[in-house]
């Protein structure tokens, strides 16, 4: 993800701590954090939203204002709220293996604009609100496109093309499209949860997470939200940002990956959350968490001896 010229700045740290190697644009800036030894309680705020992507290492993120705190691992997204204090642990790093981390500043102009023009070319139900950005802590894994983009705009800010200002726009936008969903698409999964009954299209979501290890059955579907398949596909793809069938997928990888964290055995989970197949399982779980099954229960076992 980071190489050349920017690989040999980074390996002449000025701090051991939290390196930092910023590269701005318009109203935003991409920074690289090299951490090149254990340290505790290290703190970090922004008075713009800061969106985080780790690379290498460990860290365990702490929120200043409440309760909060989780291991933050490669193919992992971290949102921070603009003014919201985050203390950072770093009980991996070390001088041939640092702790890395992407760490894109955007400013909130910026994303008050995109979520204006999604609001008026994405509309969606009333009792999920317009699109707008959450003042929340958002912790996720992220998927293969959002993976690739990071990668992406890692090379876009450090190169010196003479479209870099109109490129950084369009990656800083693509990745708040994707915050924006995100967000709203766990608010939507709230309200059916509690609300499963408010209309058709909250009944079919529910239904189909209910019955997430069973085959999509899109007739189904249709009938309990009372559309027509064109309609419906339409209105889950608005709503929910892809088909239903990706998101039944999404939902099962979800849970194998709790299911896995609890020591239950791969080839079982697999079967257990719905999959036909296990090379298709690992497969996706591969593309979704960016490590195999096996990789994935070594690293958390590893996480749980430390």
């Amino acid at each position: 993800m980071i190489t050349g010229k920017v690989l040999q700045q980074r390996l002449k740290p000025k701090v051991l701590v939290e390196n930092k190697l910023s590269f701005a644009a318009t109203d935003s800036e991409l920074s690289i954090y090299d951490t090149f030894e254990p340290a505790a309680r290290v703190k970090l705020s922004s008075d713009q939203v800061l969106f985080c992507g780790m690379v290498t290492g460990k860290k365990v993120m702490h929120a200043a204002d409440e309760n909060y705190h989780k291991d933050f691992l490669p193919h992992e997204s971290f949102v921070i709220a603009p003014n919201q204090g985050i203390e950072i642990d770093f009980p991996e790093a070390k001088h041939n293996a640092p702790t890395t981390c992407l760490a894109i500043e955007i400013s909130t102009d910026r994303i008050a604009l995109v979520s204006q023009q999604m609001n008026r070319h994405l509309p969606i139900a009333d009792e999920f609100e317009q699109w707008h950005y959450a003042e929340q802590l958002v912790h996720t894994h992220h998927n293969h496109a959002t993976q690739a983009l990071l990668s992406r705009m890692v090379d876009i800010y450090t190169e010196n093309h003479p479209d870099r200002n109109l490129m950084i726009d369009m990656a800083v936008n693509e990745l708040l499209v994707r915050l924006l969903r995100h967000q709203k698409c766990q608010l939507m999964l709230k309200f059916c949860s509690a609300n499963p009954d408010h209309n058709g299209f909250n009944a079919a979501l529910h239904y189909l997470i209910a019955n997430f290890n069973e085959p999509c059955d899109i007739d189904m579907l249709c009938k309990i939200a009372c559309m027509s398949r064109t309609k419906f596909f339409e209105c889950f793809k608005m709503h929910v940002g892809c088909t239903p069938q990706a998101f039944q997928q999404n939902v099962r990888l979800k849970q194998a990956a709790k299911m896995i964290e609890q020591g239950h055995q791969i080839t079982a989970t697999c079967f257990d959350v719905g999959f036909k197949n296990t090379s298709h399982f690992s497969r996706a779980f591969k593309q979704c968490f960016g490590l195999s099954p096996h990789q994935y229960k070594a690293r958390h076992a590893n996480a749980i001896a430390h």
